[in-house]
């Protein structure tokens, strides 16, 4: 039997990935009502938009990682997988550091921006996104050797003894 065959058809670690993403959706739509609306509370519609902006750019920020993981999976049990994983998962950061340069210099001039909403309404969907991430992976139940089919204990199961 080859190594392929002996592996499930995608590995342990999706199923939370995808909770990881459900969880970011639900915190998403609560960060968008929480930093559009306090942004308007103090700012106006400047803060409004500003408090938006921050949380959007949070979203895509903390999304394009496990999204780009459960993509870079779908080569699971291929002969390249190590490659084509670790390619697709670094050009997802490679990404997100194009699309921060280019969102601080298109925001950085516009007059509408409250930096101070915009940066609290940024940090703030970091720090749901890691108190997710920290307590999906706390509770993932996943053996540390996941993906792997030990051989058999008894001799004439195992061709290899």
């Amino acid at each position: 039997m080859s190594d392929t065959q002996d592996r499930p058809a995608t590995p342990a670690i999706n199923a939370v990935l995808r909770t990881v993403l459900v969880w970011t959706g639900i915190a998403a739509a609560a960060l968008i009502v929480l930093g559009g609306g306090i942004g308007y509370l103090v700012a106006g519609a400047e803060g409004l938009w500003s408090g938006l902006a921050g949380v959007g750019l949070a979203i895509v920020f903390l999304a394009l990682t496990p999204v780009s993981v459960l993509i870079a999976n779908r080569w699971y049990g291929k002969e390249m997988f190590a490659t084509v994983f670790f390619g697709i998962v670094m050009g997802g950061w490679l990404l997100k550091l194009v699309i921060f340069i280019v969102a601080i210099v298109i925001l950085r001039g516009q007059s509408w921006v409250v930096p101070e909403v915009i940066f609290l309404s940024l940090v703030a969907g970091i720090v749901v996104s890691l108190a997710i991430d920290a307590i999906a992976f706390s509770r993932l139940r996943v053996p540390h050797v996941s993906d792997v089919v030990l051989p058999s204990r008894n001799p004439e199961d195992d061709p290899d003894s």
